[in-house]
């Protein structure tokens, strides 16, 4: 890859990630409307180990509450609203994980479709629209409960559609369940952490089946661009939506399905 190639994916990774309008359909599109060869597997960890590392050390004050508050209520089987909130997290992720192991090949081969993204982009973008419209909820994420956390796991599980976005359907969730903005991003942010690592093991798992040399400078600097841009799209996302709210991406979101739809339909 040459830099801007590097430069480019890195940033494309890095902000839509934790943007509710779908990672994996630009890291898609950009080979597309591009003459760019695909960037490799290494590559693509390199970007998820960015993203990961941003979003831990962005909430790492929490997280050093929550490890702390989980493992001792493994001890005293009492739960305050850290060791929830671990749980929460955890459990939440059972769906996705479940669903990735099951259908992963199946979705490769049937669902990553320009076509299919586009729909996906505009429907689950609309239905965001809505929750975000209608919602007039003040809960934080440490005030959920078991309905909220179930409710949200299991829309996680619709992110293995291209196009549906993680971050984008989470949020919408919460939204729905009574969550506020903040609370609804914060905890989509926070399960993003366990979703990342084992979207990168199997990454890492391919890797080493493969022969092929690493270039161990791209693999560098793209974790590094890629984490700094996620890092600051976390910081500003949460403040742009407690002002602004979500309405920005829908319009997005339509307007990049409808452009995808127009060449590919």
């Amino acid at each position: 890859m040459d830099w801007l190639q590097l430069i480019v994916l890195s940033l494309v990774q890095g902000l839509t990630e934790f943007l509710p309008i779908s990672s994996s359909a630009h890291l898609i599109l950009v080979p597309l409307f591009t003459s760019w060869q695909d960037q490799g597997l290494a590559f693509d960890v390199a970007l998820h180990l960015g993203s990961l590392s941003a979003v831990i050390l962005y909430f790492r004050q929490d997280l050093i509450r929550m490890v702390r508050s989980w493992t001792g209520s493994l001890v005293t089987r009492k739960l305050d609203e850290d060791s929830k909130l671990a749980w929460a997290v955890l459990l939440g992720t059972l769906p996705v994980g479940l669903a990735g192991l099951l259908l992963k090949g199946w979705i490769e081969t049937e669902l990553r479709g320009p076509v299919i993204m586009a729909w996906s982009l505009i429907s689950f973008g609309l239905l965001l629209g809505y929750a975000d419209w209608k919602n007039k909820g003040g809960r934080s994420e440490y005030q959920m409960n078991w309905k909220d956390v179930a409710m949200i796991a299991f829309a996680q599980a619709l992110a293995l559609i291209p196009g549906t976005s993680r971050s984008g359907i989470t949020i919408t969730a919460a939204l729905l369940m009574g969550l506020s903005r903040e609370g609804a991003a914060r905890f989509s942010f926070l399960l993003s952490i366990p979703v990342i690592t084992l979207a990168g093991m199997l990454e890492v798992h391919g890797l080493l089946q493969q022969t092929t040399a690493v270039n161990w400078g791209e693999i560098f600097w793209g974790a590094v661009f890629s984490g700094i841009s996620a890092y600051l799209c976390i910081h500003y996302f949460l403040v742009f939506i407690k002002k602004i709210g979500m309405q920005p991406f829908v319009i997005y979101r339509v307007l990049l399905g409808l452009l995808l739809l127009y060449f590919f339909w």
